[in-house]
């Protein structure tokens, strides 16, 4: 695959041959089954954040974070759920310009799948592009997903701040400690930079060229080569810059607790 994205024409020509898969999710927004059953892409099963691609979290918070990392086990036996097969392509929607897509395409790729894919710019760019609507919950036929966590990088609180590119997911006035809304303690990691999502994309909401994305995160350091990572709140919407980073040709790394994580060590 020359790019981890999916446009909305080439998705509706391969409906049929790959497993398309509905996570949506948006922090303080609707729940995203509700949202599933009045309008999806058609063979999309509904994947929820919550409960599939994240354990619960403890109580108070701890270096897990707000979104811990999926027991391995639950996240296979969701994919299974969900359709996906080891040897099939799989495309993962949202509707929140792929903050919460990238969660499933970065534990996919974890788990081991080869082919994986977001759709660039959710259910809003698929609307536009006149694509087909479904309606109702979509039940699988089970698939043999077979995979384990490992195969992509991650960092931890005991040597996220030695990251040489370390970039903050979140808003400005979060990163700068400005306003705190949800975690405890404001500020950012010691060493960030702030590269927020809503940077990676266009107007239209889907992803900026390869060439401006590059250029974006050239400016802070992050090169094909260098030691980088990414952090937010939670460690959902850090892969969405993971994403934008693996468009402009970038590896790097995820911080899973992120922030919540790191004011929540104890």
């Amino acid at each position: 695959m020359s790019s981890p994205l999916i446009s909305a024409a080439e998705l509706s020509s391969l409906l049929g041959q790959v497993t398309v898969l509905d996570v949506r999710y948006r922090m303080g927004g609707p729940p995203g089954r509700e949202e599933h059953t009045t309008g999806h892409v058609p063979t999309a099963a509904y994947v929820d954040m919550d409960t599939s691609l994240a354990s619960a979290p403890s109580d108070p918070v701890d270096e897990g974070g707000r979104h811990p990392l999926p027991d391995p086990d639950v996240f296979v036996a969701a994919m299974r759920s969900a359709g996906v097969c080891d040897d099939v392509p799989v495309v993962v929607h949202d509707d929140w310009q792929g903050r919460a897509a990238g969660r499933a395409w970065w534990l996919l790729r974890d788990f081991g799948h080869a082919h994986v894919r977001v759709l660039d710019g959710g259910w809003t760019a698929w609307l536009a592009s006149g694509g087909a609507v479904s309606t109702g919950l979509v039940t699988p036929m089970a698939g043999d997903f077979d995979g384990r966590p490992g195969t992509l990088r991650v960092v931890d609180a005991s040597n996220v701040a030695g990251v040489e590119v370390l970039i903050d997911a979140r808003a400005p006035e979060r990163y700068r400690g400005d306003v705190e809304p949800i975690d405890p303690v404001a500020g950012h990691i010691p060493g960030a930079v702030n590269i927020d999502t809503s940077r990676n994309l266009k107007d239209d909401g889907t992803f900026r060229s390869p060439e401006e994305l590059r250029d974006l995160y050239a400016a802070v350091g992050a090169v094909p080569g260098a030691d980088v990572a990414a952090y937010c709140g939670s460690g959902v919407t850090a892969t969405h810059d993971l994403l934008a980073l693996a468009v402009a040709g970038v590896d790097a790394a995820l911080y899973p607790g992120s922030w919540s994580g790191w004011v929540g060590r104890r």
